[in-house]
């Protein structure tokens, strides 16, 4: 997608084509029915009382948006996809991650998508008026070398839709630092011992005992990250860090 700016100049039927791409870019290339649509914002941004970033953030605020990403996909795939949709790039790093989701648990939805729109990184690449793309293929997005790669399987076309894909597609390699997603041979999950693992500490866990204000650490494979915070997210436990260990 190439970069599209709302100008203070810009006609009303420049004004459709930035919301239309707002609609395709945070939401994933989805079929937008028009009881979906955000009334009240795209009334707002018609005349001027928002920003093309606000009405980014009320999109990425929507029920649309939260049911079929926070709702209904894995904590590692709703923390991939917004770096893809609010920054047009992959996740770097494990520690990208591991920010976003425990914030996500800790301080909330809305803060976890905030947390994208008022970064350095947005404004430095969007500012106020330009409509998030994908530029995870420019020198520029990608600090790493990895993240070239990583976005070649976030990124599958214009014909790609991000809701039908609720697993991640990147936690392994980015467990693992990988270039590429790796599928292990069993001897390195089972037996060798090569896999990375990672403490999740939570606390208020009720699983496992009647421990519901006490601390616990989990020590879990890089393969096994997504089903752990599942099983976290499902009880009142609170992720407050995940690091690698090994």
């Amino acid at each position: 997608m190439s970069m599209l700016e709302l100008w203070p100049t810009s006609g009303l039927e420049e004004i459709q084509t930035v919301i239309r791409a707002v609609y395709k870019q945070v939401l994933g290339n989805p079929h937008v029915m028009e009881s979906e649509r955000l009334v009240t914002a795209e009334s707002q941004l018609c005349d001027r009382l928002i920003t093309v970033r606000a009405f980014v953030g009320a999109v990425a605020k929507s029920d649309f948006y939260r049911t079929r990403y926070f709702e209904s996909c894995a904590p590692y795939r709703f923390v991939e996809l917004n770096f893809l949709h609010l920054l047009g790039r992959a996740p770097q790093d494990q520690r990208e991650v591991s920010e976003h989701i425990v914030r996500a648990v800790a301080e909330g939805y809305d803060a976890e998508i905030d947390s994208y729109l008022d970064s350095s990184e947005y404004q430095a690449a969007f500012g106020e008026n330009i409509v998030p793309y994908y530029r995870g293929r420019m020198s520029e997005a990608n600090p790493k070398q990895l993240g070239y790669n990583r976005m070649f399987v976030l990124d599958r076309g214009a014909s790609q839709i991000s809701s039908s894909v609720k697993a991640s597609q990147l936690v392994y390699a980015v467990a693992t630092n990988s270039g590429n997603r790796i599928k292990p041979s069993s001897a390195t999950v089972i037996g060798s011992g090569t896999e990375k693992q990672f403490k999740i500490v939570v606390t208020g866990s009720k699983f496992d005992g009647p421990r519901r204000i006490s601390t616990t650490e989990y020590i879990v494979p890089a393969s096994k990250m997504t089903p752990q915070i599942q099983r976290i997210n499902r009880t009142s436990g609170k992720i407050v860090s995940i690091t690698e260990i090994s």
